[in-house]
C-alpha cells in the first residue's frame, strides 16, 4: 500500500521539474486546435521519462500509457487540455507569453503540469499499484465542438477501456492549499445562439419605407429574456440561463440598416428542457418576426453536455482528498452555469471534476480565468500534483 506521506514526499522532489514545465507552458502558448510546439514539449517529457504514448489524436492530442501490476484489472482517465485564448497577457513575470495576444489565461498549463507531475510520481510507483493509468493531453477546451468530444470519438475511451475518468481544473477563488469538489450536477451545458433579423433598411426620417430590424430584435431579446430570466425559469427547478451579450446593426443615426444580427449563449443542466428551450426560442424568433411580416434565422450551435460528478467516485475522491490535506482543506462547491468539455466524458464514464485552489489573497494573487492578469501561486503545483496522484493510487488499489 502507498503512503501519502511517500505520494507527498515525491510530489515535493518534483516540484522544481513541474514549475519547469508549467512556466515553459506558460510562456508558449497556442491557440485552440493548434497546439504543435504544446504537443511536441509534452511529448519529449513523457520520452525523457520513459513513459509511453501515440500521438497525432485530433492533430496535437496525446494519450500517454502506465501500467501498474495487472494491468487489465481498472483503467483509470486522467484528463489535461492544452489549448490558451486569445488574450494579450499583462503580467509583468519572467515566464510571460512569448505569443503575442494569446496566453494561458485558463490555467491549461497548470493542468497539463500537473498531469505529467502525476505521470511521474505513477510510472516511479508502478509497482506497487494494480491497472493502468492512461493520460489524455487534449486539444481545442475552449471552442466548440470540444476537444474532449472529438477524441472520444478518436477512440480515448477505448483499447483499454477507460473504467474511470479524473480531471482538475484551477480555482484563483480558492486560497492554494484547498480542492472543491461536488457530486452530481456541476456545470451547465452550452449552446450559441445566433440570431438575425432581416428587416428593410432605409433613410430614418422616411418611416413609412422601411422595417427597423432593430426594433424587432430588441423586441426578440426583450421576449426571451421575460421569459427565461426575469419570469422564474427555474420553475422546474432547472437551472438555466439565457443572455446575449453582442448586437450589431451597422446603420447609422439616419440609416435604418437591412439587418441586425445578435449573438448569445444558453446554458442549462437537463437535457429534456434544453431541447425544450430551443424549440421555445425559436418560436418566439417566429411568432414576432410573423407580427412584423419579415424573415429572422435562428441558429443554435449545440455544444457541451452538462457535466455531472459521478457520486460514489466523488465521495470516495472527497475523503481521500481529506486524507491527503485535511478535513478544512476540502470543500463542497455550489453549481456553476459555466461549461467544459470535460463534460462530454462524464456522460459517458463514471468520472470527477475538481476544483484545484490557485488564489493567494496575501500575495496578491485574485485575478480570476480568462484575465489578461491571471496567475497563480505556484504552490498549487504540489498539491495538484500530489493530490491527483493521490486520488489514482486510492482508486486503483482500492
Amino acid at each position: 500500500m502507498i503512503s501519502k506521506e511517500k505520494i507527498q514526499a515525491a510530489s515535493k522532489n518534483y516540484f522544481a521539474k513541474v514549475l519547469e514545465i508549467r512556466k515553459h507552458l506558460h510562456q508558449h502558448p497556442e491557440l485552440s486546435f493548434a497546439e504543435f510546439e504544446t504537443s511536441k514539449y509534452i511529448q519529449a517529457q513523457l520520452s525523457v521519462a520513459g513513459i509511453s504514448f501515440t500521438t497525432g489524436h485530433v492533430k496535437t492530442g496525446i494519450i500517454a500509457l502506465i501500467k501498474g501490476k495487472n494491468p487489465e484489472k481498472k483503467t483509470i482517465l486522467l484528463r489535461a487540455d492544452m489549448d490558451a485564448l486569445p488574450i494579450e497577457e499583462k503580467n509583468n513575470v519572467s515566464y510571460k507569453s512569448c505569443n503575442a495576444g494569446v496566453m494561458h489565461a485558463c490555467g491549461h498549463d497548470v493542468h497539463c503540469a500537473c498531469a505529467l507531475g502525476a505521470a511521474f510520481i505513477l510510472n516511479d510507483l508502478k509497482e506497487e499499484w494494480e491497472g493502468t493509468v492512461k493520460i489524455m493531453f487534449q486539444p481545442g477546451e475552449e471552442v466548440l465542438p470540444g476537444g474532449a468530444n472529438l477524441m472520444i470519438q478518436d477512440g480515448v475511451l477505448e483499447d483499454p477501456k477507460v473504467d474511470k475518468a479524473i480531471a482538475l481544473h484551477v480555482f484563483p477563488t480558492m486560497e492554494t492549499g484547498k480542492v472543491g469538489f461536488r457530486s452530481g450536477m456541476y456545470m451547465a451545458s452550452t449552446d450559441e445562439l445566433y440570431l438575425t433579423v432581416n428587416g428593410k433598411g432605409g433613410h430614418a426620417a422616411m418611416t413609412a419605407e422601411y422595417v427597423n430590424p432593430l426594433i424587432i430584435a430588441s423586441e426578440i431579446l426583450l421576449e426571451i429574456n421575460k421569459t427565461f430570466m426575469l419570469a422564474d425559469a427555474s420553475q422546474k427547478n432547472i437551472p438555466t440561463v439565457v443572455a446575449f451579450g453582442k448586437i450589431e446593426g451597422k446603420g447609422a443615426t439616419n440609416v435604418i440598416p437591412d439587418k441586425v444580427e445578435a449573438a448569445g449563449t444558453f446554458r442549462t443542466m437537463n437535457e429534456e428542457w434544453r431541447e425544450n428551450v430551443h424549440a421555445q426560442l425559436k418560436q418566439i424568433v417566429k411568432t414576432i418576426s410573423d407580427k412584423y411580416k419579415i424573415e429572422s434565422f435562428l441558429r443554435i450551435e449545440k455544444g457541451y453536455p452538462f457535466l455531472v460528478n459521478d457520486v460514489d467516485l466523488t465521495n470516495a475522491c472527497f475523503a481521500s482528498a481529506q486524507n491527503y490535506l485535511g478535513n478544512n482543506n476540502v470543500e463542497e462547491l455550489p453549481l456553476r452555469m459555466t461549461a467544459e468539455d470535460f463534460a462530454f466524458i462524464t456522460q459517458k464514464v463514471p468520472s470527477v471534476f475538481f476544483r484545484l485552489g490557485t488564489g493567494n489573497k496575501a500575495k496578491g494573487i485574485t485575478s480570476g480565468v480568462h484575465t489578461p492578469t491571471f496567475d497563480i501561486d505556484e504552490k498549487a503545483l504540489e498539491v495538484g500534483v500530489g493530490l491527483m496522484s493521490w486520488l489514482i493510487v486510492n482508486e486503483l488499489n482500492g
